[in-house]
């Protein structure tokens, strides 16, 4: 992106009026300048730090194929990973985080049998039940919390009742992976023996 100077003639605004150089003032100029410069570094940073990101990538890639040749499998799975150089002085982490959605209608009809089961079989003992549920549905910004509502899978084998069953059915059939994202984070070990992360702050590229 271009940036205007002083030996233009005219400065054309943002709504695209030529304004004469003789009336830009020194603090006007001086912003143009900066902002222009610091466009350019960061746009320059930028470029480096994507193009590391997929150096990063591809070394821990070669490191997977080539533990699963040494290691005689075929898979390692599709999760997160760490490792570590000979000395365990550098530590590489790979961290897969999946998002998780639900589809609305599927979801609202996993809850719907749970306030069936809930409003059928609740007693005083399971009490606990009514204020999980309650919590699990309780929305942020319209939002469901993911974590919250996956939770309730860990009691389908300590709740044998159709209508649970059922709900939790419902609940694996709702579930979407809209995406992932693949997070490279490199440490340096410390002298108390502690890591240090290197912060590149590849998330957003």
């Amino acid at each position: 992106m271009a940036t205007q100077k002083v030996k233009d003639e005219n400065w054309v605004d943002e709504t695209g009026r030529k304004i004469p150089v003789k009336f830009i003032t020194p603090l006007a100029r001086a912003k143009e300048q900066t902002a222009g410069k610091l466009l350019r570094d960061a746009l320059v940073l930028n470029k480096k730090l994507t193009d590391f990101k997929t150096e990063v990538k591809r070394l821990c890639n070669d490191v997977t194929t080539k533990a699963k040749v040494e290691l005689n499998v075929n898979s390692l799975g599709q999760g997160s990973f760490t490792f570590f150089n000979f000395d365990r002085s550098i530590k590489i982490e790979v961290s897969i985080s999946e998002r998780i959605d639900f589809d609305d209608l599927t979801i609202k009809a996993c809850k719907e049998k749970l306030d069936e089961f809930l409003s059928e079989n609740l007693d005083s003992k399971q009490d606990f039940l009514k204020e999980m549920v309650t919590d699990a549905f309780s929305t942020s910004r319209g939002k469901l919390d993911a974590k919250k509502v996956m939770g309730l899978m860990k009691y389908r084998t300590k709740i044998s009742h159709p209508l649970f069953q059922q709900a939790l059915d419902l609940l694996g059939d709702s579930i979407r992976h809209p995406d992932s994202k693949t997070y490279f984070r490199i440490w340096e070990r410390q002298s108390d023996g502690g890591y240090k992360l290197i912060d590149l702050n590849f998330s957003s590229l």
